[in-house]
C-alpha cells in the first residue's frame, strides 16, 4: 500500500472491536482503525433507519411472543411507508436545517462552535 492512499476502517465503540487481535490486523494491513464517539447515534445515518422501529414497536413493549412483536413491527412499516416524504422535501429539510446552525454557528448535536475552532 502506497503513502498516497491511506485506507482507513471506521468502526464502532465496541470492545470487540478494539482487542489486540483487531489491532494487530490493522497495523499488519495498514490500516488505521476510527472509532466513533462514544453515543453517536445523531451521527450514525443507520440510526435513522433503525431508531424509530426501535422505538415505536420494542421499546416499552409487553408484547406477549415474537409474532406479536413482527406483526407490530410489520404494522410500523406499512404506516412509514404510507406516510413517507419524498426524498427532495427531505434533502431540502436537512440542506434549511444546516443553513440555520451555520448562521447560529451550531454543531451537530446541538452543541455551539467554540471561538477557538
Amino acid at each position: 500500500m502506497n503513502e498516497a492512499t491511506p485506507m482507513y476502517v471506521i468502526t464502532g465503540n465496541l470492545s470487540a472491536q478494539k482487542g489486540a487481535d483487531i489491532r494487530r490486523w490493522a497495523k499488519k494491513n495498514e490500516v488505521e482503525l476510527c472509532f466513533t464517539p462514544t453515543y453517536p447515534s445523531w451521527a450514525n445515518p443507520i440510526e435513522a433507519r433503525f431508531g424509530p422501529p426501535r422505538e415505536f414497536t420494542i421499546a416499552n413493549s409487553d408484547h406477549p411472543n415474537h409474532r406479536v412483536q413482527t406483526e407490530a413491527l410489520h404494522a410500523y412499516l406499512r404506516w412509514r411507508n404510507a406516510n413517507a416524504r419524498h426524498r427532495d422535501v427531505l434533502a431540502a429539510e436537512r440542506k434549511e436545517c444546516a443553513r440555520i446552525r451555520s448562521e447560529k454557528c451550531i454543531r451537530w448535536g446541538g452543541r455551539p462552535i467554540s471561538a477557538a475552532a
